[in-house]
């Protein structure tokens, strides 16, 4: 349960140059468990500190970029264990103002710090220059860093998604400019405020604020990369603002991610089953790539609702944080709550069946906070806002199909491409996957019990641009210099 220290209320300024630096407003996040507890305050940044922050980084750059890959290393390990050693304070801050039950905060910095570990051991082969010798001359060619990248961070997993982009770009000798949600402020400042405490003043800047400085973090000539986590359509205003100077991006957005029940999965295996649910309602639901909808082979339909809602009433159960029997706590805040509400309530009026999922432990904390009850809803069109929408909140429509065609082109019609599952025989799953327009599809598990941080994650179609994680993830933050070194200098078909 909470205590008098989780209490206290906690204030982040902008970091700019190696220093905190004062605005002249701040903002209260509240406790979306209690909205009437205040968990702390943060600034509204100015445009014009937002410029000094780009330019504090535009000047480091220049030295920066000349450390050797073993010194980077080395501050970001010492950086990963000041994490580790404020680990618990770190966690309980990120359940106050997210709403994260402790279990689910300790496996978003798990997530986190297994993410800059692997960017650490891989940093060094992933940038190693590569030299060709051939029948033209000898080729070099290298991964230099980008500049300035501009960071812009969601609220669902506030730290896992900051350092996903902290970690690579400064290990590939890029600075930073970091600015985390409005939505879930604290946490992720406090973090990244401890990975700069390793870092030369300038490296890594951290600003809050409005539009205003969202517009000149995407505007500024002095930033050559945006890497931003967040909603499709935020994103198509970001394209448009870093259009005029033609900015490298990273786009990791929106996904309706499908889970597809083939005829062939065994209904009556209960740790499947668990899985699903938590792939459903972890994070209540708000996680990018959580199973959204849900489409079962009509054979195995009726059993599979049946056996779905015994295995989510065991799971979930909704309730305070900081209580060790909550697996779901509130969603982060009001507005995405009334979204997913306004989703359930169409789906109702469109004739569907909406069914309550899971104990509610604490009415009377229930009813103050930003909860919502998970629920299952059934008989839905292929075609409901709630089955072709990204809901993010604890709701999930399960579905019949008739055959692999028809799955396969209901999954495919969608204008996300983010992540799938196939749920069945391996041998079968696998000839599905193979057909499922998706970055990452995973076999007979989903969401975050399928990631792997050594492989490429993102998304087709308006799902996004680029990779995060893996090599790839690393390499995202250089530029491809290639110095060619002709044997012949002279051309044979240039006349003298």
């Amino acid at each position: 349960m909470t205590t008098q220290a989780d209490q206290e209320k906690i204030i982040v300024e902008a970091f700019i140059n190696g220093q905190n630096v004062k605005s002249l407003s701040q903002l209260a996040k509240e406790n979306p468990t209690n909205p009437s507890e205040i968990v702390g305050y943060f600034p509204v940044t100015t445009r014009e500190q937002a410029v000094e922050a780009i330019e504090a980084a535009a000047g480091a750059f220049k030295t920066w970029k000349q450390t050797s890959v073993d010194e980077r290393i080395m501050m970001m390990r010492k950086a990963i264990e000041k994490i580790r050693a404020a680990e618990n304070e770190i966690v309980h801050l990120l359940s106050r103002e997210h709403g994260k039950p402790l279990y689910d905060a300790h496996g978003e910095i798990y997530v986190s710090l297994m993410w800059m570990e692997f960017a650490c051991n891989e940093v060094t082969s992933a940038l190693q220059e590569e030299i060709q010798t051939h029948e033209n001359g000898k080729t070099i060619l290298s991964y230099d860093p980008i500049g300035v990248v501009a960071a812009i961070s969601p609220w669902n997993y506030p730290i896992a998604l900051s350092t996903i982009k902290i970690a690579p770009a400064l290990l590939a000798g890029n600075t930073i400019v970091l600015k985390p949600s409005p939505f879930a402020p604290l946490a992720a400042a406090k973090v990244a405020e401890i990975i700069a405490s390793e870092f030369p003043a300038g490296v890594i800047n951290v600003v809050h604020g409005d539009a205003d400085v969202g517009v000149e973090l995407t505007t500024n000539p002095h930033v050559t990369k945006i890497a931003f986590t967040g909603g499709t359509a935020t994103a198509k205003h970001i394209i448009r603002a870093a259009s005029e100077t033609i900015k490298d991006m990273t786009l990791e957005l929106g996904g309706n991610d499908a889970a597809i029940f083939l005829a062939s999965f065994d209904v009556h295996d209960e740790r499947a089953m668990r899985r699903i649910v938590i792939s459903n309602f972890l994070t209540t639901g708000q996680i990018c790539m959580i199973a959204k909808r849900v489409y079962v082979h009509r054979s195995i339909y009726d059993e599979f609702v049946e056996k779905y809602i015994e295995a989510a009433n065991r799971w979930i159960r909704i309730g305070d944080p900081f209580d060790s029997n909550t697996t779901v706590g509130p969603v982060n805040n009001l507005k995405q709550k009334n979204v997913v509400l306004g989703l359930v309530e169409d789906a109702q009026k469109r004739g569907a069946t909406v069914i309550p999922l899971g104990q509610i432990l604490d009415q009377k904390l229930f009813d103050q906070g930003y909860y919502l009850q998970p629920t299952l809803v059934l008989g839905c069109d292929v075609h409901d806002p709630i089955v072709v929408e990204e809901q993010f909140g604890p709701t999930v429509p399960i579905l019949p199909f008739d055959d692999e065609e028809q799955v396969i082109q209901l999954h495919n019609e969608s204008i996300y491409g983010l992540t799938s599952s196939v749920w069945g025989k391996e041998e079968d799953a696998i000839s599905v996957a193979r057909q499922l327009e998706a970055g990452t599809t995973m076999i007979n598990t989903a969401a975050v019990q399928g990631l792997d941080v050594r492989f490429p994650f993102g998304g087709f179609k308006q799902s996004g641009i680029g990779r995060e994680y893996g090599t790839e993830g690393i390499r995202t933050y250089t530029e491809k210099h290639v110095i060619n070194v002709p044997k012949t200098l002279d051309l044979p078909y240039i006349p003298e």
